[in-house]
């Protein structure tokens, strides 16, 4: 997929420096059930090649990128993965709060589940008083009998 979007970028969009603003796709193919069976080349061996590498260029860059930005805001990661197993789904105030340092905040009702998503909370689940059955086991896996 970043291939794709990197050629296009490069041969359709002129995204890249050493090519230019130049579209190096042409839009006459003969297509049969979906499928280019013939494309003419409009360019040389040499374009063909320079095109090669800065689609290359360009999906290393990204990975690069993105690597660098991982490992940069691991611990923003941490906390986001964290919020996730305790609140399972998170709106785009909590996101950006979380991201400023505050913890979500939600307000629980009788069944203890928040009342402003309707998302019940992950973890160990809460008896209701009156309920029977077996106790509370948690998420441990339990040998069998």
């Amino acid at each position: 997929m970043a291939t794709n979007l990197a050629r296009s970028m490069v041969m359709e969009w002129g995204m890249s420096e050493k090519l230019g603003r130049v579209r190096y796709k042409s839009n006459d193919q003969e297509v049969f059930l979906g499928h280019s069976v013939t494309q003419s080349q409009h360019m040389s061996d040499e374009t063909a090649k320079l095109i090669d590498e800065e689609v290359r260029k360009l999906v290393e860059d990204g990975e690069t990128t993105a690597r660098n930005m991982i490992r940069e805001n691991l611990d923003q990661f941490e906390t986001l993965a964290q919020a996730l197993l305790e609140y399972e789904t998170l709106t785009g105030d909590e996101l950006r709060g979380l991201m400023e340092g505050k913890q979500p905040v939600r307000d629980i009702d009788s069944d203890n589940t928040p009342k402003s998503t309707g998302v019940p909370k992950a973890g160990k689940a809460k008896k209701r008083s009156g309920e029977q059955g077996e106790p509370d086991a948690g998420l441990e896996p339990q040998p069998g009998t």
